[in-house]
């Protein structure tokens, strides 16, 4: 059986302006990834990451830290040249590791040449390229539909009359995907990347890359209130979001990618399971490589709510599907912060042994919690429902990193040890996952199957020591573990104090 590269792999996201400063002037820069790749991966004591994901690092108008794009092709000058972007790209490779871009996919700035010239006139050839309609009488906006930090999604242009459309803020336009030229000169940006080496793209927001045609205004939510499908305002997302017509454009996204040879396509979504087996093409395959899978990241630390989760992608994703975790990223409150420092030992063990591809976020494999911003160092507005999130964008910590590295019983020593374990382990790379039944209260299980070899993994998620009987004929080998000092499997069983976990194999 052929198998991509990126099943079982484990990404890391690196937030280039708050990574690694190369040259001094303050601001994290892509000569400063390269600088300290060898953090992730190459000497024996590197993380051991198979691939980097690099947040927006392209000319922007400055307001929502890169994801307003003034050109696809090219670099601010703060993060460096195309010539660096060359660099990291044969530096990484050099090290086995495979690269991918962010690829805004839904919007531009307002300042891009390409809304410029739409802005000019009604008749203008690339007007269609955005979303444009008339005001109500008012003149109030086209329909009710709210941004996803608050306030108005359109915003009217005195110019021509008519509003915009945004998803996000008011200087980040979205570009309209059923126009074909869109479409065209994207895959144009697309292959400029792939021509220069990288392994593919991330796939920013796409669940809100088709509107509804008909503009009709969004019903209330009503209870219980859907993360996954709410605007603020207590509005439901029925025509904003996860369209008739995505299922088009993924595909023709996937097309443009499977035009180079073991590239892949990873899509951000904040969906049900069901809706990301969608975004996969279902049992065709034939939309998006990879799904990011949030549910997890969005949970409660609750083993119940975990191995609802769990199941829901076990069901949906399938093979030839498979999940994408992450735990943390750019958008999100840290998981240290969110579920407590003293548990994220044990996140690292359920991560990195879940089926499917994992997406580390940088800073989280030595325990980094959200950083409160200097109120002069802002760089992302507070939104209505929301503080900001420049505290999950703080920089790198590297004194800490140099301290682990040194301490075997540190956090990243335990990451490195699972990350190594599941490069070793067929099972934990590509095998099954059956989730156990009758664990005590608390504890989340569940067991790795390739072949020959089986893998048990036991996560105490509650407040109280739990003994855990192992499964029939289970060998007892101690694998890994959130505490190797104390944790010693024997007679058919394990005691698990709160919030440590153990690989058994």
């Amino acid at each position: 059986m052929t198998r991509s590269w990126a099943e079982g792999a484990v990404l890391y996201q690196v937030y280039p302006r708050a990574f690694a400063d190369g040259d001094g002037d303050g601001i994290g820069d892509l000569p400063g990834v390269t600088a300290r790749l060898d953090h992730l991966a190459g000497p024996p004591d590197s993380l051991g990451v198979d691939a980097i994901w690099l947040s927006p690092f392209y000319p922007h108008g400055g307001v929502d830290g890169g994801y307003d794009v003034t050109d696809f092709t090219g670099v601010a000058p703060e993060y460096g040249t195309l010539a660096d972007v060359d660099r990291l790209l044969a530096a990484s490779h050099g090290r086995g590791v495979r690269v991918l871009l962010d690829l805004i996919t839904g919007h531009t700035s307002d300042r891009h040449p390409w809304f410029a010239a739409a802005r000019t006139s009604r008749a203008n050839a690339s007007r269609d390229w955005y979303l444009w309609a008339d005001p109500r009488p008012g003149p109030a906006p086209p329909t009710n539909w709210v941004a996803a930090f608050g306030g108005p999604a359109w915003t009217l242009d005195p110019g021509s009359g008519q509003f915009f459309h945004h998803s996000f803020y008011p200087e980040q336009p979205d570009l309209n995907w059923r126009s074909a030229a869109v479409r065209e000169e994207m895959a144009k940006a697309m292959r400029f990347w792939l021509d220069r080496g990288v392994d593919g793209f991330r796939a920013d927001a796409i669940e809100f890359l088709i509107k509804d045609r008909r503009l009709r205004d969004n019903p209330p939510a009503g209870p219980p209130l859907l993360p996954w499908s709410a605007e603020p305002g207590g509005l439901r997302r029925r025509w904003t979001r996860n369209q008739p017509g995505l299922a088009g454009v993924f595909r023709h996204l996937r097309r443009v990618t499977d035009e180079y040879p073991d590239r892949i396509l990873l899509g951000e979504l904040y969906a049900p399971a069901r809706q990301v087996a969608a975004a996969l093409g279902g049992a065709r395959a034939d939309g998006l490589h990879l799904g990011l899978d949030h549910q997890l990241a969005k949970s409660a630390w609750d083993a119940r709510a975990f191995r609802r989760a769990i199941a829901a992608a076990e069901r949906h994703l399938a093979p030839p599907l498979s999940p994408t975790w992450a735990f943390s990223n750019h958008d999100l409150s840290r998981h240290a912060t969110r579920w407590g420092t003293e548990r994220a030992r044990l996140a690292a063990l359920i991560l990195l042994t879940l089926r499917g591809t994992v997406c580390l976020y940088q800073g989280e494999e030595i325990g980094m919690t959200d950083v409160a911003p200097a109120p002069d160092a802002r760089a992302d507005r507070p939104g209505a429902d929301r503080a900001g999130r420049d505290p999950a964008r703080g920089p790198f910590d590297w004194d800490e990193a140099a301290r682990q590295r040194s301490d075997h019983e540190s956090l990243l020593a335990l990451y490195r040890g699972l990350i190594d374990l599941r490069r070793r382990s067929p099972a934990l790379r590509h095998g099954s996952l059956s989730l156990l039944r009758g664990l005590p209260p608390g504890v989340l299980g569940y067991e790795r199957l390739l072949g020959a070899e089986r893998l048990t993994v036991l996560a105490n998620m509650g407040h109280r020591r739990s003994v855990v009987r192992l499964p029939s004929g289970q060998p007892d080998v101690l694998l890994s573990a959130t505490d190797l000092n104390q944790v010693h499997p024997a007679g058919g069983k394990v005691e698990l104090d709160a919030d440590h976990g153990v690989v058994i194999g």
